[in-house]
Order: C-alpha cells, then sequence, then structure tokens
C-alpha cells in the first residue's frame, strides 16, 4: 500500500527537488510507464469502458463497468485505489505512482452493479507537469488538495446520472481517502474499505516511518454522519496495515462495522472474499432503505 522511505521529502533540496520533477516530467511525456499499461489492458479485457475527469486542479483517470455505461438509475459504487508506488529505496520518490497490481479494478469486475473506479491525481498517466509533483504521491497523498479534486471529479460523474445512493470502496490507501471524502458528498449513503489505513499517524509510527505531514488523517477528522453505513475489513495476516491500526482509526466512528479476516494479507486473497463481503454489504444496504430514516 504505502512505500517504505529512509528521507522525507522536506528534506530534499529545491535543486534536488526540482531536478526530480523534471526527470518524472521527461520519462512520462516520452513513454507510457508498463503499470499504466497494464491497467489498460486489464480494464479493455474486462469490458471496461474509460474516460478523464476534470477534478480540481487535477483530471482523473475513470473506467467504468458495463452496468455503469448506460444511465444509473439511483445507486452506484465508487472504486478507489491504493497508494501503489509512492517510494523507491533510499528516499527516492517514484517516478510513476501507479500500482503495479491492478487489484482494485478485478474487485469492481465481481460488482454486477454499476461501478466506477476513479483515479488518483497523477496516476494512471494523466500526468499534468504544470500541478503533478511527488508531493501528490508522498507526504501529501490523502492531503486536502488530493481530496478536494477527487470529489470534484466524482461530482461531475454524478452530475450525468440520478444517482441517490453513493457507496465508496476504498482499497488500502483508496480507503483512507474515502473515509476523507465521504463527509464530502450528500449523496453517500456507505462507506467500505479493505486493508485500509486509517490511522494515518499510528501507521507510520508502527513502520518507524516519516509522518505524512501533508496529509489528513481520518483518525483525527470528526466522525462521520450516523446515517452513513460503515464496514471495514483487515486481513489477520496483513503486515502492512495491522489489525490493531484500523481499531485504533475506528476507535471515534461509533456504529461502524469492523472485521478481520482470517488468511488474508495486504494483497491476497481479496478477489477471493470479494463476492462475499460485497453481498452482505448490498443485504444491509437493501433492508436499510426498506426501513426507511430512523426518527
Amino acid at each position: 500500500m504505502l512505500g517504505r522511505f529512509d528521507i522525507g521529502l522536506p528534506t530534499l533540496s529545491p535543486a534536488r527537488l526540482l531536478a526530480t520533477v523534471g526527470l518524472i516530467q521527461g520519462l512520462l511525456a516520452g513513454c507510457q510507464a508498463p503499470a499504466v499499461r497494464t491497467y489498460e489492458h486489464t480494464a479493455a479485457g474486462l469490458g471496461f469502458s474509460g474516460l478523464e475527469v476534470a477534478g480540481d486542479p487535477f483530471d482523473h483517470r475513470v473506467y467504468l463497468n458495463r452496468a455503469a455505461s448506460a444511465p444509473i438509475a439511483s445507486r452506484l459504487h465508487v472504486y478507489i485505489d491504493g497508494d501503489g508506488i509512492a517510494w523507491h529505496d533510499h528516499g527516492r520518490p517514484a517516478l510513476e505512482p501507479t500500482a503495479r497490481n491492478p487489484l482494485v479494478l478485478r474487485l469492481m469486475a465481481l460488482d454486477p452493479g454499476p461501478a466506477v473506479y476513479l483515479g488518483r491525481p497523477c496516476y494512471l498517466g494523466v500526468y499534468d507537469p504544470a500541478i503533478c509533483a511527488p508531493w501528490y504521491w508522498t507526504h501529501g497523498r490523502y492531503g486536502k488538495p488530493v481530496v478536494d479534486s477527487m470529489v470534484r471529479a466524482l461530482t461531475r460523474i454524478l452530475e450525468d446520472h440520478a444517482v441517490r445512493d453513493l457507496t465508496l470502496i476504498g482499497y488500502s490507501g483508496g480507503g483512507t481517502l474515502a473515509m476523507l471524502m465521504a463527509a464530502r458528498l450528500a449523496e453517500v449513503s456507505a462507506v467500505v474499505t479493505l486493508a485500509a489505513n486509517l490511522d494515518v499517524q499510528a501507521w507510520a509510527d508502527h513502520h518507524g516511518y516519516s509522518p505524512l505531514s501533508g496529509s489528513l488523517d481520518p483518525a483525527r477528522q470528526p466522525p462521520l454522519p450516523a446515517h452513513i453505513r460503515q464496514w471495514h475489513w483487515v486481513g489477520g495476516d496483513d503486515l502492512e496495515v495491522p489489525p490493531g491500526v484500523l481499531e485504533k482509526g475506528l476507535a471515534h466512528q461509533p456504529g461502524a462495522h469492523a472485521q478481520v479476516i482470517p488468511g488474508v494479507d495486504h494483497a491476497c486473497c481479496w478477489e477471493d472474499r470479494w463476492p462475499f463481503l460485497l453481498k452482505a454489504v448490498t443485504r444491509e444496504g437493501q433492508a436499510t432503505r426498506q426501513e426507511g430514516p430512523a426518527g
């Protein structure tokens, strides 16, 4: 999920930082990264359609499953990916942060309802050299500019549909972003996270990493409104986001459903479990809608 690093970005000299940004711009402008090609080929093979959606200030790569390609009546699932490759060894920011494993696309392929994959700023080859910098996938990966732009992009998607029931589904660092986005979107009725880092400070302390000084932390935000249902799953064998980190992150989220899944680590074996977990979410959502609002 979140890459290890030894030297925080603020310790880089201005000259070194500019050189790093210039190298990134040159490489990304000259060729498409293998990770990006992997995502495109995977999405095409799964029958997803792709487009770019403007956020503010970033643009975002979006994939839609077949059910979301037609006008959506009321409900939509939005999938948000993990942090990918933020850092290389010895404290060097990655040149291309896109994850090497398109796990979240494969999870979305198991979802029979309308669903979209919302890409993160500067990921998946959507790279504007005027505004993209390593900060947005290292220390500022959960920062306000990232969260606000993703909310804006999703709002643009919702403008074309009559969605009233929105579920945010985040894997790893995508779950962190889902929690931060949820309170900013009136349509959100549920948040679902898998292997998510919901206490950024506790996670950094656990691993001995530099603090993500440019990021928001779900554990230090106000609790989500009571009408937003929450499901949070973490693998019992997950060494990247141990169950204790999830527990700390949910300490001030009353009513959140949290469960440790035996035999699962950070990447394996969420595809096997996801159809059953998704059914549980769908069943409870249907029951809530039938009961109507409380009070």
